[in-house]
């Protein structure tokens, strides 16, 4: 049997009708109906017909991108796909790894991203934060650019999510992301991109979202996982709930560690990687990280045949 591990993307691959395609499939009609209940409104409606600004609300996409990833999950089991050997998920895409490991419940998470994208949305003003994605430098080249930025401009501005060798993120301030951008450039950064985001994820200006996010996590009754997650800030699989609720505590303010993410997974034994839920963005990343490992993504039916005909 093929060695395999399906992670999560988090916020940026939703779209307007990106469940459609699975028709009135049961698993993803129940896992709908399951979201709409535990958030009291209609998730389904949503995303099907947006409209798209209000999709991409953080406080909406939260909730939605992980509802449509378990949709994905529980299609692929009910179609007969085999469990994984590892799970991860991309920032908010750890928590669908934890639903899919059985770590939570779907309704247990779906309030818990809520509250944490409204924490992470009201802990930095919307226009006082930024995001930038940084292309065509290495990860140490960035850090040291955003120290120097930092130490310049007296402003936050820190590397983020560590996406493939030559794509780092950074956040912080608007003004410590604009001279970061400038800086990074002047070191030889191919390009600085402003990310459409409301608040600098991940970064330090976070912690106060973290804190209301640790009050609330401290109310959720976590298992030990079915099958192995590893996590965005630590790149281990702790089972421990203690240790799993530490560790989401501190990454709505620490760095999405993706690169190593993958690389653990290959260490696993792991040789191919199959992105679920919507959008193709992980599995590309995949490819960038270590081109030996096979990438692939599970969005709807035509895509869930592919994944089962390669891994048969």
């Amino acid at each position: 049997m093929t060695s395999f591990a399906f992670v999560f993307p988090g916020q940026g691959s939703q779209a307007v009708g990106m469940l459609d395609a699975w028709g009135d499939h049961p698993a993803v009609r129940s896992t709908l109906e399951e979201a709409s209940q535990a958030l009291g409104e209609d998730v389904a409606r949503l995303i099907h017909e947006g409209p798209k600004a209000q999709l991409d609300l953080t406080t909406n996409t939260q909730p939605v991108m992980l509802t449509a990833g378990i949709a994905c999950w529980r299609a692929w089991l009910a179609e007969g796909g085999a469990q994984p050997q590892a799970l991860a998920g991309h920032s908010l895409g750890e928590y669908t790894a934890l639903v899919a490991a059985g770590a939570l419940t779907l309704d247990e998470a779906l309030p818990l991203v809520r509250l944490r994208a409204q924490a992470m949305q009201e802990a930095v003003p919307v226009g006082m934060g930024a995001m930038a994605a940084i292309l065509g430098l290495d990860a140490q080249a960035v850090r040291e650019g955003c120290t120097e930025a930092a130490a310049a401009s007296g402003e936050v501005v820190e590397a983020v999510n560590f996406n493939d060798p030559k794509q780092t993120v950074i956040a912080g301030s608007k003004a410590g992301v604009e001279k970061g951008c400038e800086v990074l450039k002047a070191r030889g950064a191919k390009r600085a991109l402003p990310l459409p985001v409301s608040a600098p994820f991940h970064s330090s200006l976070m912690k106060p979202a973290a804190e209301r996010l640790r009050e609330k996590l401290a109310t959720v009754a976590l298992q030990v996982p079915a099958i192995a997650v590893v996590n965005n800030i630590d790149v281990a699989a702790p089972v421990e709930p203690e240790a799993i609720r530490d560790a989401l505590y501190r990454q709505a303010f620490g760095p999405v560690r993706w690169v190593e993410v993958v690389q653990a997974m290959k260490a696993r034994g792991i040789t191919h990687v199959v992105e679920c839920g919507p959008g193709k963005v992980l599995a590309g990343m995949v490819k960038r990280i270590d081109a030996e490992l096979q990438g692939a993504a599970l969005f709807d039916p035509a895509t869930l045949a592919e994944v089962k005909g390669m891994l048969a």
